[in-house]
């Protein structure tokens, strides 16, 4: 049964940082891609990054470009999520996600597991 449990949410100031943790079990860690999404209220979940296999390819939106980095221990089945320069319209819960690796197709419908979230407050 693939599980992904989430870490290290909290309260940041605006221009703060938080790093997530997500560790996984249930399947092979290095046979899957590895990304992060958010949900902020009264919105849909949405794509904020993620990390490829084999060769570790990191792919940001936009948004987030510059002050967000995403990054993988195989040795402990975690991926992180270091935030940094948080804004209050970051305000969401984060969400691991976790899509089987070397499909021909791309984007976030292919990430089908999810963790339970963790709670981000970016509020001063």
């Amino acid at each position: 049964e693939v599980q992904l449990v989430e870490s290290g949410g909290g309260v940041v100031q605006p221009g703060g940082s938080l790093r997530l943790s997500c560790v996984a079990s249930g399947f092979t860690f290095e046979d899957y891609d590895m990304g992060w999404f958010r949900q902020a209220p009264g919105k849909e979940r949405g794509g904020v990054c993620d990390i490829t296999r084999p060769y570790g390819d990191a792919y940001y939106i936009d948004a987030v470009k510059g002050r967000f980095t995403i990054s993988i221990d195989n040795a402990k089945n975690t991926v992180y999520l270091q935030m940094n320069k948080l804004k209050p319209e970051e305000t969401a819960v984060y969400y691991c996600a976790a899509a089987p690796a070397g499909s021909e197709n791309t984007g976030w419908d292919l990430y089908g597991y999810f963790g339970q979230g963790t709670q981000v407050n970016v509020s001063s």
